[in-house]
């Protein structure tokens, strides 16, 4: 039988199209070996917990609570809301706590493969779907603890609660798509995830989680420009009923993160090679 003869020669690697085109084919090809990562880790995530998957959504509720506590308690006075605060305040953690999730998925993801990395070849983008599947399972629980608090409270059913999970869909590539940048950097310098949780507390007082937009100040600036803002807000007001404001803003955010999510997944392609390659050194 006739061997088959493979030239390899040195040629540019970096054409942008055919390097897109192969991630999302890869993206398209693992997914049977994302589901079963996927479905590992959620299995091992609660296999040896007590209150298993209720730590889905014990922290959103716990930083609710101390914030519902302190407005009822008068400790800390906001301004009116639209919507009975416990309903603001915990869908706001709630979405809070998915866009988070979305940015730490794909460092999460890849640093979790780090002893299978350089030893098996399968496709990366296998990691990155695996983490979006893990995200989903998260968010839907979280998702329907949210629709019982707004039934809870007296909101009841409006069609624009049809749109709620799209728009979680539109968090989520949001979230992703900051984590798919931050990735290969954090996975050569632990201190990025360090510095990411860091912040990522002081950027939650600067978007609309627990207290609405002031209406003037500084911080009305800040939280206006903030491109979290309405996702957060646009994501809550089709919750609750209500008129979003800032839908415009949010389709542009979303419009402006298309283009950029698929240049973090060349970005990706390119690097997680070369750091195997370091880290198998």
């Amino acid at each position: 039988m006739e061997l088959k003869t493979k030239v390899y020669q040195k040629e540019n690697n970096l054409h942008i199209g055919r390097l897109l085109k192969e991630s999302l084919s890869d993206m398209i090809s693992s997914r049977f070996l994302a589901r079963q990562l996927a479905v590992r880790d959620i299995k091992a995530q609660y296999r040896q917990s007590y209150l298993g998957i209720i730590w889905a959504f014990i922290t959103p509720l716990t930083t609710a609570f101390v914030w519902i506590f302190l407005n009822s308690s008068g400790t800390v006075r906001l301004s009116d809301t639209g919507v009975p605060y416990p309903v603001y305040a915990f869908s706001g953690t709630l979405l809070w706590s998915i866009i988070t999730e979305a940015i730490n998925s794909p460092m999460a993801s890849t640093s979790g493969a780090k002893s299978i990395l350089s030893k098996i070849n399968f496709p990366k983008e296998a990691l990155l779907v695996s983490g979006v599947y893990k995200l989903l399972f998260n968010s839907s629980i979280k998702i329907a603890l949210l629709v019982v608090f707004v039934f809870f409270y007296g909101i009841g059913f409006h069609w624009s609660l049809l749109l709620f999970p799209l728009a979680i869909l539109g968090a989520i590539l949001l979230g992703t798509t900051i984590g798919l940048f931050l990735t290969p950097i954090g996975m050569l310098y632990k201190d990025i995830g360090k510095m990411i949780s860091f912040g990522l507390k002081f950027v939650m007082y600067a978007t609309p989680v627990v207290y609405a937009i002031p209406k003037e100040g500084i911080m009305k600036t800040i939280m206006e420009w903030n491109p979290l803002t309405p996702v957060i807000l646009t994501t809550r007001d089709l919750a609750v009923g209500m008129e979003p404001q800032f839908l415009t803003y949010y389709l542009i955010v979303l419009a402006c993160c298309i283009p950029l999510f698929f240049i973090a997944l060349i970005f990706y392609r390119i690097s997680i090679p070369v750091l195997v390659e370091r880290m198998s050194a």
